[in-house]
């Protein structure tokens, strides 16, 4: 065999080799194919959500500024206007992920009706935050304005990977696209456990830095919407407005007594609790 076949056999040969190690790119999504994707970011794909769970805005009883101040940011996004990174924080149950869903929803709707792009809703699970950079490639020239919203989100103890979001939302050389604002709920009105900020401070040279560094994330949310532990009558309205908006007939005071005996033994009053005891009584009831 000539040198030269044998010199470029072996060259196809590595580059063969090249295309295996290297990663598969991937594939253009398919915006159209829903209004809802999950980020799945093992396969470097958006797969498309039919239909999405959540709770209409109107059974989102007690969250009442809440709510009008996320809608309006969301509306200011979706209609080409300066809107801010929100992060929902505080009491478990209280309907954090549910107004991010229900609001996506209404301004999704209104949007329709005016005859302007879709705003998509795209989830991204907080163990896949350190693929955000390839899903913003992907989002950042589709036509499009795009919710990423991530739940429960949080670090903890020797988990780097919130420097990836701190880079994604203003810091990095690219920055957020314009046509993407990201939503994230959680327990922590930091996101970071006290560990970290305590072991950042213990072995840095300059703790006051270290800290800081910790605390920056979640200055990289303009709006800050904290839920609280609701009243007893606020949990009593939320189990009434549930209650009335499925119709179902049961006596004021034994509507009372009971709801107030399930939070007891729940241990606890927020809209989720309110949601679960009208489910039961709806059971019980015989209603849908």
């Amino acid at each position: 065999m000539p040198a030269t076949d044998t010199r470029d056999a072996l060259l196809l040969r590595i580059a063969d080799a090249l295309d295996r190690m290297s990663p598969p790119r991937a594939d253009a999504p398919d915006f159209e194919a829903a209004d809802a994707f999950v980020w799945q970011a093992a396969d470097k794909r958006l797969a498309p959500v039919s239909k999405v769970s959540r709770v209409d805005m109107v059974l989102l009883k007690g969250i009442d500024r809440l709510r009008d101040m996320l809608l309006d940011n969301t509306f200011r996004f979706a209609r080409g206007r300066p809107a801010n990174n929100a992060l929902l924080w505080g009491a478990r149950g209280m309907g954090k992920s549910s107004l991010v869903k229900a609001s996506h929803a209404t301004v999704a709707a209104a949007l329709k009706d005016e005859g302007k792009p879709a705003l998509k809703l795209v989830e991204i699970h907080r163990e896949d935050i350190e693929s955000l950079p390839v899903l913003m490639g992907l989002l950042r020239a589709a036509p499009f304005p795009f919710l990423l919203f991530c739940d429960d989100l949080s670090f903890d103890l020797e988990d780097t990977s919130y420097k990836s979001l701190k880079a994604v939302l203003e810091g990095g050389i690219e920055g957020r696209p314009e046509n993407v604002l990201f939503y994230a709920t959680s327990n922590r009105r930091h996101l970071l456990a006290r560990e970290m900020i305590e072991n950042e401070r213990s072995t840095a040279i300059n703790p006051g830095e270290a800290v800081e560094e910790k605390v920056s994330l979640s200055d990289r949310f303009g709006l800050w919407l904290g839920f609280h532990r609701c009243s007893q009558e606020e949990f009593l309205a939320m189990v009434t407005g549930y209650v009335e908006h499925f119709g179902l007939t049961v006596e004021p005071e034994q509507l009372r007594r009971e709801a107030l005996e399930w939070a007891t033994t729940r241990g606890s009053r927020s809209g989720r609790v309110a949601w679960q005891f009208v489910q039961d009584l709806a059971g019980r009831l015989g209603g849908s």
